[in-house]
């Protein structure tokens, strides 16, 4: 029996746990790099399999490259004439180092009550949630309100590159007749202590991402001898430039969805939020973990990663690099290119290598009435609110289409689970029952959207 009394076992619910379990056990790490990411053909195969023998007509594309495999699988609603609702969820992961992990990062073992591995959380949980469901509709002969496209895809931990953004742009057909989508990052619970001693479970509903741009930094002087004075030097250039970039504080956005959590949050616990305040990290600090993501929706972020300079120790090179990770607040990105060439300087260059744009929807109509429906159902005491994500998923792509895009990827996770962390971290793992609830409430509603 579940936290919240639930004791139906349905065949979806039955089988979720094993689903998610062989999902993890396919490698599909993404490096980025076409030469090297592997799996994806092979873990897509397998769910066609899986979407075939129930009786589905699928579609199975390369994005683009051999071995980016996804699949589409259409079910039948109600009524067609409404905008078809898709439904999406990518294969990939990020790579693992096994070395790291207190389990193999691929087992996709099942103990002390959860399912580990890569992917547990990112997302194969919901791939997994989302093919037991589409398997149990067909079985049982379900008919949704309207239609349900189920979307595996490739290449999201790359920005779409290769799957989303490739299909958005050379295989639109696609995604004919799809007015809203739901995805990743969203429906997880954040509990939070209330003033009378209870506690209450708020499940955060993605609404907003920041921009997301890998922005690539040069420097260009001249080369020399390492022991010559030497004044006009790339590196030392690219370096000033890079620290002033990543150690600047971005002014404070607040935007729509930013400001409704903040208001529920505060409405619940009784905590105050003063987002004008130069102390509010430290405010959001009193939410726990959760903090990481809200805290780093209040301002644009700019962080170096990766320094590439010279090719031997006595040598001053010509040309000094840097990549930086910038995550842009909706609404900021020219103002936030202003700042970051005042904050350069002329003697720097500046191209973006990826540039997706943000994106902001607003919490409210009949699908955001079905989630709230779909949580209250399966738990009474429950809250949904709606949050901005820090990152960036494939809804970026799907927005370009003017699809109205969620995060809804339910889970009702243990108060005292880290989850956040678990994003690309050591010994990531989903909560066996939390795999059990999120199939209930996804159930619920596919079968009310």
């Amino acid at each position: 029996m579940s936290k919240t009394g639930e004791t139906r076992t349905s065949p979806a619910v039955a089988e979720v746990v094993d689903l998610v379990s062989t999902l993890i056990r396919f490698d599909t790490s993404n490096t980025g790099e076409l030469e090297t990411t592997k799996g994806e053909r092979e873990c897509a195969e397998w769910v066609i399999e899986r979407l075939q023998e129930v009786g589905y007509t699928t579609e199975y594309v390369e994005s683009g490259a051999p071995g980016r495999g996804n699949v589409f699988a259409r079910l039948q609603g109600a009524d067609s004439s409404r905008g078809a609702l898709l439904t999406h969820g990518h294969l990939d992961v990020v790579p693992a180092e096994e070395s790291d992990w207190s389990v193999h990062p691929f087992s996709g073992a099942v103990r002390d009550g959860y399912v580990w591995g890569r992917g547990a959380v990112d997302m194969k949980d919901m791939v997994g949630m989302m093919l037991a469901i589409a398997r149990q509709f067909k079985i049982e002969g379900t008919v949704p309100p309207r239609d349900i496209v189920f979307a595996f895809l490739a290449d999201e931990e790359n920005c779409g590159r290769w799957g989303s953004q490739w299909l958005v742009e050379h295989r639109p057909d696609l995604f004919e007749g799809i007015t809203e989508a739901v995805g990743e990052v969203g429906g997880f619970s954040l509990t939070v202590p209330r003033p009378d001693g209870t506690e209450r479970r708020l499940y955060l509903v993605e609404t907003a991402e920041k921009g997301l741009g890998w922005m690539r930094l040069r420097a260009k002087a001249r080369a020399g001898h390492g022991s010559f004075l030497h004044e006009d030097n790339a590196v030392t250039i690219l370096s000033q430039a890079v620290a002033r970039l990543g150690t600047h504080t971005f002014p404070l956005v607040v935007s729509d969805s930013v400001a409704e959590f903040l208001a529920a949050v505060a409405e619940e616990s009784g905590l105050a939020f003063d987002p004008a305040s130069p102390d509010i990290e430290g405010q959001l600090a009193k939410l726990g973990p959760i903090s990481r993501i809200i805290g780093a929706t209040l301002r644009d972020t700019a962080n170096p990663t990766m320094l590439r300079a010279g090719y031997k120790a006595n040598v001053i090179p010509q040309t000094a690099e840097a990549v930086v990770d910038c995550r842009v607040v909706p609404g900021r990105q020219a103002a936030f290119e202003r700042e970051v060439d005042a904050l350069i300087g002329p003697d720097v260059e500046r191209e973006w290598i990826t540039k997706l744009d943000s994106y902001e929807t607003t919490f409210d109509g009949h699908l955001v009435d079905a989630m709230n429906d779909a949580i209250l159902a399966h738990d009474p005491a429950g809250r949904t609110v709606p949050y901005m994500l820090s990152g960036g998923t494939d809804a970026k792509a799907f927005a370009r289409l003017g699809i109205r895009c969620f995060g809804f990827a339910p889970l009702q996770l243990p108060p005292e689970l880290d989850f956040t962390a678990l994003f690309h971290g050591v010994d990531e793992r989903v909560p066996v029952e939390s795999l059990e609830f999120g199939t209930r409430v996804l159930e619920h509603f596919l079968l009310n959207c």
